[in-house]
This record gives C-alpha cells, sequence and structure tokens, in this order.
C-alpha cells in the first residue's frame, strides 16, 4: 500500500480492507482488533496518499494533518466519511495568510483523492480544503477557546467533532502542544464540562420503560434501531467528559474509559470494563451490519431493524443499551443535570 505510484492504485488497495474486515468478522476477531486494523489501513492510505499529492505538487511550509471525530478517536467502520483538517506554525517573517494560501489547493487534491479511495468528501465541508479547518496554533486555539468560554449549542456541537483530533501527518509536537493546552482549558472549565454533559443526555439509549427497544417510526429507516446516534455515542460523550474532567490527553474513547479509573474520584474499573464490553459489543453488529448491507449491494448506514437479530443478540443488545444507560445515570448524578 505504501509503495502506490499514484492514487489510482492505492484506491486499489483501499477496496482490499472491506474484504480483510469481512474475513476477521468471520474468523471471530474481536473488535477492538478489527477497528485497529481499519485504523492502521485507513491512516496508511491517508498518508501516502498526502506523499503522492507532495512528489506532485510540493509546498514551502510544513504542516500538521489532523483526523476529526471517528477517525481521530481511530473508532472507524467501513461506513465513514472524511473529517480532516491542517494545523501550521508559520515561518519567522511569513504571514498566516500567505501560509493558508499554499496549503489550500495542496489540501483540496488531497481531500479529492482520498474520495477517489473511497472515503467521500465531508458533508458539513469539515475538510482541510475549508479555510476555516486550515489554520494556524494559535488560530485553532482562538477558535477552541471561544468555543469553551461561550459554549453555544453549536459550540458543544463542532467540540463533539473537532475536540476528538489525533496527527496523522508531519510534525507531531504543535498537535500535542495544542492537546495539552485544550486539555487544561476544558478541565479548568466546569461550566462548559456541565454543558458538554447536559448535551451528551439528548442521545438516549433506544429502551423503553418495559425495557424494550423503542423503534424509529418513520424516515428513510423505518422499524429499526440507530446503533451510531443511540448506540455508541453516549459511549463517546461519556468518555469525552471524563477524560478533560480528569486531564487525559487521549481521543480513544476506551483508553479515555480506561485512564478514568487513574483519576481521583473517577470510575471503578468493574463498570468501565462492563461499560467496554458493551460499546465494543456494539461496535461489532455495526460492522456485521455493514458487511450485511454490503453484500445486498444496500448503502451503508448505522439502522438495524431488531427483528433480523437471533434472540441471543437482542438480549445482549438491550443489556448493551442498559448499560449505556448506567453510564449516563453516572455523568447526571455527578454533574446534577
Amino acid at each position: 500500500m505504501c509503495s502506490a505510484h499514484d492514487v489510482s492504485s492505492l484506491a486499489g488497495h483501499a477496496k482490499q480492507i472491506h474484504k480483510l474486515v469481512e474475513q476477521m468478522i468471520a474468523q471471530g476477531a474481536s473488535v477492538e482488533q478489527i477497528t485497529h486494523i481499519i485504523t492502521d489501513l485507513n491512516d496508511a492510505i491517508t498518508q501516502r496518499v498526502i506523499e503522492l499529492v507532495l512528489e506532485q505538487s510540493p509546498v514551502r511550509y510544513p504542516f500538521t494533518w489532523l483526523s476529526f471525530g471517528s477517525e481521530g478517536r481511530g473508532e472507524q467502520t467501513l461506513k465513514t466519511d472524511q473529517d480532516n483538517g491542517i494545523l501550521f506554525v508559520p515561518p519567522k517573517g511569513v504571514s498566516t495568510d500567505q501560509v493558508r494560501e499554499e496549503l489550500l489547493p495542496m489540501a483540496r487534491r488531497i481531500n479529492e483523492a482520498l474520495d477517489q479511495c473511497g472515503f467521500p468528501l465531508c458533508p458539513g465541508n469539515i475538510m482541510a480544503s475549508n479555510p476555516d479547518c486550515c489554520l494556524s496554533l494559535e488560530e485553532w486555539r482562538a477558535r477552541f477557546s471561544r468555543w469553551v468560554d461561550q459554549g453555544t449549542p453549536e459550540h458543544l456541537l463542532y467540540a463533539t467533532i473537532y475536540f476528538d483530533y489525533r496527527v496523522l501527518y508531519g510534525d507531531e509536537q504543535p498537535g500535542i502542544e495544542l492537546r495539552d493546552w485544550l486539555t487544561e482549558k476544558v478541565r479548568g472549565n466546569s461550566r462548559f464540562r456541565r454543558q458538554m454533559a447536559a448535551n451528551a443526555m439528548r442521545m438516549r439509549p433506544p429502551l423503553g420503560l418495559l425495557r424494550d427497544f423503542v423503534l424509529t417510526s418513520g424516515g428513510e429507516h423505518p422499524h429499526s434501531l440507530d446503533l451510531k446516534t443511540n448506540g455508541v455515542t453516549p459511549f463517546v460523550d461519556a468518555a469525552r467528559i471524563y477524560a478533560f474532567a480528569c486531564g487525559i490527553g487521549e481521543s480513544n474513547t476506551l483508553a479515555r474509559l480506561r485512564g478514568a479509573v487513574h483519576c481521583k474520584g473517577g470510575l471503578r474499573e468493574a463498570d468501565v470494563e462492563a461499560w467496554a464490553e458493551a460499546y465494543n459489543y456494539i461496535q461489532l453488529l455495526r460492522l456485521r451490519n455493514h458487511r450485511r448491507q454490503q453484500e445486498e449491494g444496500k448503502t451503508l448506514s448505522n439502522h438495524v431493524d431488531p427483528d433480523t437479530l437471533n434472540e441471543l443478540d437482542r438480549r445482549i443488545l438491550k443489556e448493551a443499551f442498559r448499560q449505556a444507560r448506567k453510564l449516563q445515570s453516572k455523568v447526571t448524578l455527578e454533574y446534577q443535570l
């Protein structure tokens, strides 16, 4: 993959990822192993795309390529689009706008090449080719600081995407510096963390009072469960809050939860492992669902009809949702929501 000489060849390699995931699922690999492999391969594709673009169109200024959202957390499944950005430090005597003006055309070529490799362009334009996502270190700090200090609903939404970032290419030091600063900034702002907690409670696990599934009633996916929005998101959001409260500079959900065990007044290890198993099970169902949709020639989605699950899967999924409820209840109690 790293030896691909052009984007077309790299796109051919990218298609093999789906086949590899199918084999791993069939062989009973753990979901953490599967997502780790997906992350490593997607990282390698992105890094090679950047190298190929730079070989054809070199730029004078160094930059750091960032991934956001699920890619930033290292939790991608087979259904994903691009969430990325650029971080740079202008050389002495060069303005921020001069650096950005040179980097943006390169970023556009990288985004388009990634699209050819099976990573669709982000509908919300959270991509490095967007000037709002191609910022200097000081600009990223100012942007993040405004979100934390003001905490509007829009800022809270942005935080769930941008605050889960990871360096994919270039000098890691500016990314580390930004992460350390952001972690301390949010840790020291209890009001913003409480706002994050209140916002996180909007995504409830789909269980009714009688502990049966609450299904969608209409729309594009009737009679279904959204395994992403109502399944994994409650774990992701809670883990982010605990990570910032404990000063943990991780972006991965399970690493955040496990790190919070060692925080003063943090989480119980037994609880975290139960939440990890529940989270992993929902992720596994997402992967299995994507594989089935792919085999049937359907558009990949995170919706599943519980009637298509066997009785054991249904019972385990209900327990996984109950664990998500437990985690949310703890957040609610701690932040007095």
